[in-house]
């Protein structure tokens, strides 16, 4: 009689619990609660997207840094700006010095270098709005006095273990915490698309060719390029997640990259060959090969995502990647353009003087 008695105390605590989920409601009005608050949360996402905001597959993502990832492409982008406001003081002050029909190519080298300039002024201020370091005092209350709702803070104890690397003493600098600002690399493409046509454009116009087929290799590789540049756009903005559209982006963009390619070094071999000096001759098949062998890191860093290389690690490989490929591909080819035209126009001089 007692064990009955035992059992049916339990089974009644049990229904007790069962139908009082909360204060005032029973088990059914539990679930129709948590189903009109699942049904208006779906109801605010959608009117969310209505107004144009970005749902998780379209957001931009960015990614915890620590203080020496942060610093690295700090340091990156400021060494690849720095290098492309010099080249471009050398190169416009340099002008003067070649001859007249050589003066083109090089203000374009110019040109190359300070758009490029421009945009790694956007480029790192982009990275630096998108990041900030805390004060003590903030990665202090951060870990000790955790805010609440209505305002009101309180103690609450340590914070997780997974938060160790917000926690700082006086003299320890701290990770950077993510702003809310996205960090806009798209900068690169909106520079690439004015830039690599310019690059291709000057290499043609210090080779020994006609003016109609240099104006017609000029408008070729311009357009392939642009091409290149504007096909590859929309993959460059997916580093995880479903990566499709990155395979689709570059497969088409890599079509256009090969035929630039075969422009550059096999469409224009009979104009280099052409060259009487040996050392122009040299100076061009070196320009040539600088620029290609440059150009391939693009599609090499292009696939670091894809290599399962993800989150601030494809960011900071991206980003050394092509600030690298940036100052190979145009101060160094700038600067070798400059070689070729103050060559070129001392073998000129030399020759009036000498006939």
């Amino acid at each position: 009689m007692g064990r009955v008695l035992k059992s049916l105390v339990i089974l009644a605590l049990i229904s007790a619990t069962a139908a009082q989920i909360r204060k005032g409601e029973t088990l059914h009005e539990e679930a129709v609660h948590v189903r009109e608050h699942e049904d208006a949360s779906h109801d605010r996402f959608e009117a969310r997207l209505a107004a144009g905001y970005h749902s998780p597959e379209r957001a931009i993502h960015m990614y915890p840094m620590t203080n020496d990832q942060f610093n690295v492409v700090y340091d990156i982008l400021s060494f690849s700006l720095a290098c492309m406001m010099s080249t471009t003081v050398f190169l416009f002050m340099r002008v003067p010095s070649v001859a007249e029909r050589y003066k083109t190519a090089l203000i374009i080298s110019g040109l190359v270098t300070f758009i490029a300039a421009y945009h790694y002024i956007r480029i790192f201020n982009s990275w630096v709005e998108a990041y900030k370091y805390p004060t003590y005092e903030q990665a202090d209350r951060y870990i000790r006095n955790h805010e609440l709702g209505d305002g009101v803070t309180g103690f609450h104890g340590p914070a997780p273990d997974y938060h160790i690397h917000h926690k700082v003493v006086y003299g320890v600098i701290s990770s950077p915490v993510i702003t809310g600002v996205p960090f806009n690399d798209a900068y690169r493409y909106m520079d690439w698309l004015l830039t690599v046509p310019l690059l291709l454009m000057e290499i043609v116009l210090v080779m020994n060719l006609p003016k109609e087929e240099s104006n017609s290799k000029c408008w070729v590789l311009g357009v392939g390029s642009a091409l290149m540049i504007v096909s590859g756009y929309k993959g460059e903005l997916i580093v995880a997640g479903d990566l499709t559209p990155r395979w689709h982006s570059w497969c088409l963009s890599m079509c256009f990259f090969l035929y630039v390619v075969y422009v550059l070094l096999i469409g224009l071999s009979d104009a280099t060959n052409s060259e009487a000096d040996p050392v122009v001759k040299g100076l061009i098949q070196n320009v040539q090969l600088t620029t290609v062998v440059s150009w391939c890191t693009y599609p090499i860093v292009y696939l670091f995502p894809m290599l399962h290389i993800g989150g601030a690690h494809a960011v900071l490989a991206i980003q050394i990647g092509y600030c690298c490929s940036d100052i190979i591909s145009k101060c160094g080819v700038g600067l070798m353009i400059y070689q070729i035209t103050i060559t070129k126009s001392n073998n000129e001089r030399s020759a009036k003087l000498l006939g």
